[in-house]
């Protein structure tokens, strides 16, 4: 079970929408800084690539973001981060509640044992 591609994957899930959650607090955190680049956490792709060849584990990155910038510098835009954050919290209740199910699952085996 805990071997498993599905078992790894979910972990990654679950690391990758942390790591984004976190870099969104430090994107809104500087909204004010000139010349900050907004941060960006992207591994859905390469996870389903990964689950597709078996591994079920990718690298997780933080790249800059490429919007364009505002005069000061700054390219970090509240509305973007606060629907990203949306997005990613909602991910992560969903990724949860799967982890959870299948840890019920292996309670309610261990139990009629």
């Amino acid at each position: 079970m805990f071997d498993s591609v599905a078992y790894r994957a979910m972990n990654t899930a679950l690391d990758g929408l942390a790591l984004r959650q976190r870099v969104i607090a430090d994107n809104v955190a500087n909204i004010q800084t000139p010349n900050f680049h907004a941060g960006r956490v992207q591994f859905e792709d390469a996870l389903a690539e990964a689950v597709d060849s078996g591994s079920g584990e990718v690298p997780l990155r933080v790249a800059q973001s490429l919007e364009p910038t505002r005069t000061n510098g700054n390219n970090v835009n509240l509305d973007t981060e606060t629907l990203l954050n949306i997005d990613t919290n909602l991910r992560y209740a969903l990724a949860t509640q799967a982890v959870d199910g299948e840890f019920t699952s292996i309670r309610t085996a261990i139990r009629m044992s």
